[in-house]
């Protein structure tokens, strides 16, 4: 099966000698399981890694894309209230802990991308902490046009299109009220939609 490059991941892969390692397809709306004893580097696509609750429910841990490492830091008593969603179609490379032990390069980059992970969830809680939905809201986009974005006309274009359900879970209301925020905001030129449905994020908000 042919497989379109991702420069990221190949550019990393090349760096620590591992590219020769099988590629795992999931299609977008999967649940991926995490990788036992190990964890998964995306090669392209963009994974959504959620935790459930003791009370049912969920709670937005942040997003993976092309070249980073997901699933090492989830204990073995936490995995299976860990959720890892593909939002695209996705290519997956396997690493299990012993490679990446024994691999200084791979190691380093894996820590470094936990980091990267850490910084994103302490930015969500931010965003949890505010009072105000539409704060949460707002918070919530703009970290997604940070992390998922890309420059296009009128702001920042997010790579996958999320649903108001998934919006509503991210901070803590309902479907309704992030569809009438949304509406309020594109009137007020926080928001737009180009012709994909892909929500544009206005800078400077």
């Amino acid at each position: 099966m042919f497989v379109n490059s991702s420069p990221i991941a190949d550019g990393l892969n090349a760096l620590v000698g591992l590219d020769s390692q099988p590629l795992q397809f999931y299609e977008r709306g999967d649940i991926v399981p995490p990788k036992d004893q190990g964890c998964w580097q995306i090669y392209r696509g963009v994974l959504q890694v959620s935790q459930w609750t003791l009370g049912g429910d969920e709670v937005l841990m942040g997003w993976a894309q092309p070249g980073s490492f997901v699933g090492l830091d989830f204990s073995a008593n936490q995995r299976e209230t860990y959720q890892i969603r593909a939002l695209t179609d996705v290519y997956l490379r396997g690493y299990s802990l012993q490679m990446i032990t024994n691999n200084a390069k791979l190691c380093r980059l894996v820590l470094d991308q936990t980091l990267q992970q850490v910084r994103q969830r302490e930015a969500l809680l931010a965003i949890a902490g505010y009072k105000r939905v539409d704060e949460r809201l707002q918070g919530l986009l703009n970290l997604l046009g940070q992390e998922l974005g890309q420059p296009a006309t009128g702001g920042l274009r997010l790579s996958v299109r999320l649903t108001h359900q998934m919006l509503a879970n991210a901070i803590g209301t309902t479907r309704v009220t992030v569809t009438r925020l949304l509406g309020e905001f594109q009137a007020q030129g926080k928001v737009s939609l180009d012709g994909d449905r892909h929500l544009v994020v206005a800078l400077g908000n």
